[in-house]
């Protein structure tokens, strides 16, 4: 009778025991890669590079120069494009203060010559048409002089018109024509100045140099990538958070990463999880996960930890909101 209540005892423990654990919650985790926010600079010409300035793995401050690439064909463009500009410059500054009399009085002594030119062949033509009448001369002399007293009075009616524009002075559509000529000479020196500047590649953030793809000498193309800065101080995890576990996850929610080859987890909180799920990629798929969807989230590792870490490095990711 003793030996059958301890059996009993003894099978209501095992009972209890396998309640327990079945109301015990396992922790939610995900599986992903570590990466780190990248920052790639691009060429914008396909200049040489003159001079590594930089190497892979400096830490580098805002603004630090990491290459330099040849000037002297942007220089020299931008030399033309100043000349141009100053000389639009100027020739709106002559429409806006109209003629100066040294002008107007080298325009009067043209139509004057003008004038005496067309008088000299007029007088010729009519000697020799007086010559002509008298069968001295040939008919083509005087159509020579016929064709050329033509030319004059054209001449002069040309300098006529050049006297009339300076003392009638500029227009407005003249004036309108400089003006824009002046703005698109003045926006071309911008932009190769903007490019001048760029020969010279310069991080615009604080970050580490990871990738300088181009040695001195290459002659990158333009548009090609040049330099690969990993501009934050800390790395994160780029994990797909099943979906029978993405309620328990939130943007803020802390966590616990676990990094392939270091023994210590790192401690962390999610920054971003996605609204919208995805199936899960190849690399995350497990027996359980097989087939279900899944949402992107970036865990950030805690600064106080880190360390001069790769990208792609498998993490699995465990969050403390299903540790209760």
């Amino acid at each position: 009778m003793y030996k059958k209540s301890n059996d009993t005892l003894a099978v209501f423990i095992v009972i209890l025991l396998a309640l327990s654990a079945c109301n015990k919650q396992e922790p939610l985790s995900a599986m992903g890669l570590l990466e780190w926010d990248r920052l790639e600079l691009i060429a914008e010409t396909n200049e040489p590079i003159l001079e590594r300035v930089a190497q892979e793995g400096d830490m580098l401050e805002a603004g630090a120069i990491i290459l330099r690439q040849d000037a002297r064909r942007i220089q020299a463009q931008l030399d033309e494009a100043k000349a141009a500009r100053d000389q639009s410059q100027a020739r709106l500054a002559e429409l806006r203060r109209g003629p100066r009399a040294e002008r107007i009085d080298e325009a009067k002594a043209k139509l004057q010559a003008a004038q005496s030119g067309e008088d000299n062949d007029r007088t010729e033509l009519l000697r020799l048409q007086s010559l002509l009448d008298k069968n001295l001369i040939s008919k083509e002399s005087v159509d020579s002089a016929r064709n050329r007293l033509k030319v004059s009075t054209a001449n002069k009616s040309a300098a006529r018109a050049a006297v009339e524009e300076l003392l009638n002075g500029t227009t407005i559509e003249e004036l309108n024509q400089a003006d824009a000529a002046l703005a698109q000479a003045e926006a071309v020196v911008r932009v190769l100045s903007i490019t001048m500047d760029n020969l010279t590649l310069r991080t615009p953030r604080a970050g580490r140099l990871d990738n300088l793809p181009y040695q001195a000498g290459e002659r990158p193309a333009a548009g090609a990538v040049i330099a690969v800065i990993l501009i934050n101080s800390v790395p994160y995890a780029r994990i797909y958070v099943p979906e029978p576990l993405r309620a328990g996850v939130n943007q803020g929610s802390q966590a616990t990463i676990y990094i392939d080859g270091i023994d210590q987890p790192f401690s962390g909180k999610v920054r971003m999880i996605s609204s919208e799920a995805v199936f899960t990629p190849y690399y995350s798929l497990t027996e359980r996960d097989r087939s279900r969807l899944s949402y992107l989230a970036e865990v950030e590792l805690d600064k106080s930890r880190i360390q001069q870490l790769p990208s792609g490095i498998p993490v699995r990711v465990e969050f403390q909101a299903a540790l209760n």
